[in-house]
């Protein structure tokens, strides 16, 4: 089916396993096939009196012994067809991670988390249910109705098994047109599931917030629709299923009724024997489950390839940033920066956020990058780590354009410290080396000392062992900016960039930790985005952007006698001191 064909190298690789499920599943069928023609035989032995005690010891035997083999096979179909759909299943998980892992940040602000993680959580089940289980019914429905058919024609009687099989056409239609509805009901059905688990996690995730303005009820009403939504979405589906199911079961009965009838005229005219009446009742008593299971098959099918729809409109999204063909064997960065002439505009959006800028950083240089909140500075640091695509020729490293830099070598030259500072739920030392450098505990002590975060660190019970919750929630914002802070400087970076990264602590500590960091920023080059003018004064030059645009730059001693933003905000933070001062 052209819907899985992502999995085609799994197949190729695993296509042993599910010859051998295969394999095993047809001889557990085969000799389940074997045991009507003994209980025929059976019969007839009884009904003629040509039985004793012993024969019926020696069936006993027989039938224990196809007892055995029978789990026996059972038990390695169900490890390779059950087992090769496991592995699947975490095949395809990985896939799908590493795929997400690839994609640009433009994705993941137009999709939501909920929604990504009932991709990886229910589809990928869909699909597991349709390879594994699925697959045993299909050959289970395939090799019992066409070997169960040709054993009630040829050592029975072939009228009586036509009459018995009148029902199949209406079977076939049902399932047929039942199959379209189950496959686009349960499409709804995903889509449904993921608004739900989006509405848990963000509310989650946003706890705190729901009860600081004490809206409870309100998000439990929003819960209420969106699980509403599930619920209709499913009880539309089961409708179809719960309609789908006594239609092949009492189409499966006729055959019973059918057979009750014709087949009892039969024995009584003496056409047929009593055992092979038995006989015939038991291969059609083993032909109802398969014609049961051909709805179950395509329920299973029409789940899994809805869900594998739905994961390949994932796959099928490509990352906007990725290495060009055109991409340099660069290892090292020293740090030299320049944009020219750099004009940037959101996917999806007619105003441009960056308009013409242009200014050149030396390598091992300090700038700090000062404007109002919306003005682009974090847009400018985005293009400079290349979250987003900055048009070819306006962003340059060490003199080349930063398209033609691996992305990898861009990335991991590059210490960044965000304005949301986002912690992973571990412990605080692996927060702070998520880099996984490698530094011992003390090399790691070391850098949170520089970043003034140690004495809090170590006030905890657990010290660098303490978990943070998940974003960090145990923590305190000045903690949080802190403990990135050193997370960005224990991997020696030739750029460091602190994107307001400062605001959440006092003027002191701040003072404390750009102290500690005149040395390390001494042979790094170095940005500084922040709205204090205390954190940029020391800049060797500073930027001032304003509605996307660059305004001033200079020193700050030649900035505080132009007219402008930055001598506007100076002398709003020095009376702003003496107030602070006065009180």
């Amino acid at each position: 089916m052209r819907t899985f064909f992502r999995l085609k190298e799994f197949f190729r690789e695993n296509k042993k396993y599910y010859i051998l499920g295969v394999l095993a599943l047809i001889a557990t069928n085969s000799l389940q096939l074997i045991i009507p023609q003994l209980l025929g035989r059976f019969a007839d032995n009884i009904a003629e009196r040509q039985i004793d005690q012993r024969g019926i010891l020696v069936f006993i035997l027989i039938l224990l012994t196809l007892a055995l083999l029978i789990a026996f096979f059972r038990f390695l179909w169900r490890i390779y067809v059950m087992g090769n759909a496991r592995r699947m299943e975490y095949t395809l998980r990985n896939m799908l991670f590493r795929h997400l892992q690839s994609l640009s940040t433009e994705f993941f602000n137009r999709h939501k988390t909920g929604d990504l993680m009932a991709h990886a959580t229910n589809d990928i089940q869909a699909v597991r249910m349709a390879l594994g289980p699925g697959i045993v019914l299909a050959i289970d429905s395939l090799f019992l109705t066409s070997v169960i058919i040709v054993m009630m024609v040829t050592t029975i009687d072939w009228q009586l098994t036509l009459i018995a099989l009148l029902p199949l056409p209406f079977m076939v239609a049902i399932v047929t047109r039942f199959g379209k509805i189950i496959h686009a009901r349960f499409k709804k059905v995903q889509e449904a599931f993921s608004d739900l688990t989006d509405q848990t996690q963000e509310n989650f995730s946003g706890i705190r917030v729901v009860k600081g303005f004490a809206q409870e009820n309100e998000e439990k009403d929003k819960f209420r629709q969106v699980n509403q939504k599930n619920v209709d979405a499913n009880m539309h589906l089961v409708r179809v299923w719960g309609l789908f199911m006594p239609l092949v079961q009492f189409i499966s009965a006729l055959s019973f009724i059918i057979v009750l009838g014709y087949g009892g005229i039969l024995v009584i005219n003496g056409s047929i024997s009593l055992g092979n009446f038995v006989t015939f009742n038991s291969y059609l008593g083993m032909l109802t489950w398969p014609m049961m299971a051909i709805g179950w098959v395509f329920n299973m099918i029409q789940r899994g390839k809805a869900s594998m729809d739905r994961l390949n409109t994932l796959f099928e999204n490509k990352p906007e940033v990725t290495d060009h063909p055109d991409t340099l064997p660069v290892e090292e960065i020293k740090g030299e920066i320049g944009f020219r002439n750099l004009s940037f505009t959101y996917p999806g959006s007619d105003e441009p956020v960056l308009k013409n800028i242009t200014f050149s950083i030396p390598a091992g240089k300090t700038v700090g990058i000062l404007g109002r909140t919306g003005s682009g500075k974090t847009t400018l640091m985005n293009l400079l780590l290349r979250l987003y695509n900055p048009p070819r020729g306006t962003v340059f490293i060490d003199g080349t354009d930063i398209h033609k830099i691996p992305l990898e070598t861009v990335r991991e030259n590059i210490g960044y410290v965000p304005q949301d500072n986002f912690l992973f739920s571990t412990t605080i030392k692996e927060n702070v080396d998520f880099a996984y450098t490698g530094r011992t505990l003390k090399e790691i002590e070391d850098y949170t000392k520089m970043a003034q975060v140690y004495d809090n660190i170590v006030d905890f019970p657990k010290k660098y062992e303490t978990l943070v919750g998940e974003r960090g929630v145990t923590l305190s914002g000045g903690q949080k900016q802190r403990i990135s802070l050193a997370r960005a400087l224990i991997k020696d970076p030739s750029i460091l960039i602190l994107d307001d990264s400062l605001s959440a602590v006092d003027t002191q500590t701040e003072e404390a930790i750009l102290q500690n960091l005149k040395q390390l920023m001494a042979d790094r080059t170095s940005l500084i985005i922040a709205h204090r003018i205390s954190t940029l004064k020391n800049a060797d030059n500073i930027i001032v952007i304003e509605e996307g645009e660059v305004t001033q730059q200079g020193s700050h001693e030649k900035l505080v006698k132009e007219d402008g933003l930055y001598r506007e905000l100076y002398q709003k933070q020095l009376l702003e001191d003496k107030i602070d001062s006065v009180g």
